[in-house]
């Protein structure tokens, strides 16, 4: 500003400054570039597709996805005295203590599965598809299953174990974490489970983890409005999405 104008300004003068140009002052969101819109126009043209025929009730849609989740609390606001601080105690549990779920986002039903046995790979993706299997047992429809392109999901054992287990597999572009409503799954969990709170164990962590999934699936139709699926493309984040 000063090199500029030739003078110098306060802060605050800035700050009124920026507000009457129409400018706020926010957190900035991470906007991925290296997917291609081509990929990502497609999926949703197939989604919409798929989409009709669940509603014709020909087939079952089910979002997969994996997260850790730290017995360290999330920060976040609460309500506090003012002009005191807002202390929350922390164990500070090393960053090795972690639950590696898998999880599952039936969108036909409104229900969530969630599962773990240590750490995500080839391995236990199989035994998480059979876990998948259990779950949906009884479903005559076909399933499809909609999730990321891991290295452990494109492996050709576990696609094998898929196939055999009588799953279609409907995979995402790369780089799309947005067009996935279970990212919506894990933000809901931290703020229902970790945010604000340390738990002394994994075990607790587990057993809140466990709660905070038997509490949501009571109400199908909260679990759907909560974690709908994007139909449709903004085409004018789409042009800062890939303008690199």
């Amino acid at each position: 500003m000063a090199g500029q104008l030739g003078r110098q300004v306060s802060r605050n003068t800035l700050r009124t400054l920026l507000k009457q140009a129409g400018l706020s002052w926010k957190k900035c969101k991470k906007l991925l570039t290296r997917g291609q819109p081509e990929q990502r126009a497609k999926f949703v043209e197939d989604f919409q597709q798929l989409y009709t025929r669940m509603c014709q009730e020909e087939v079952v849609v089910v979002y997969l996805d994996e997260v850790h989740v730290h017995p360290d609390m999330e920060l976040g606001y609460t309500w506090s005295p003012v002009g005191e601080p807002a202390w929350v105690p922390s164990t500070s549990p090393g960053l090795s203590a972690r639950l590696n779920w898998y999880g599952a986002y039936n969108f036909t039903e409104g229900q969530c599965l969630l599962w773990q046995d240590g750490q995500c790979n080839g391995d236990n993706t199989i035994q998480f598809l059979q876990q998948l299997a259990h779950w949906l047992a009884g479903e005559q429809r076909p399933v499809f299953l909609i999730w990321d392109g891991a290295s452990y999901h494109r492996s050709q054992p576990v696609r094998t174990v898929a196939t055999q287990l009588g799953f279609h597999l409907f995979p995402l572009p790369a780089y799309t974490p947005d067009l996935n409503p279970i990212e919506g799954l894990w933000k809901w969990l931290r703020e229902e489970v970790t945010q604000l709170h340390c738990y002394p164990s994994l075990n607790a962590l587990l057993l809140a983890c466990q709660a905070f999934l038997d509490s949501i699936n009571q109400d199908p139709l909260q679990i759907i409005s909560r974690l709908w699926p994007r139909f449709d493309l903004d085409p004018e984040l789409e042009k800062l999405r890939f303008s690199s």
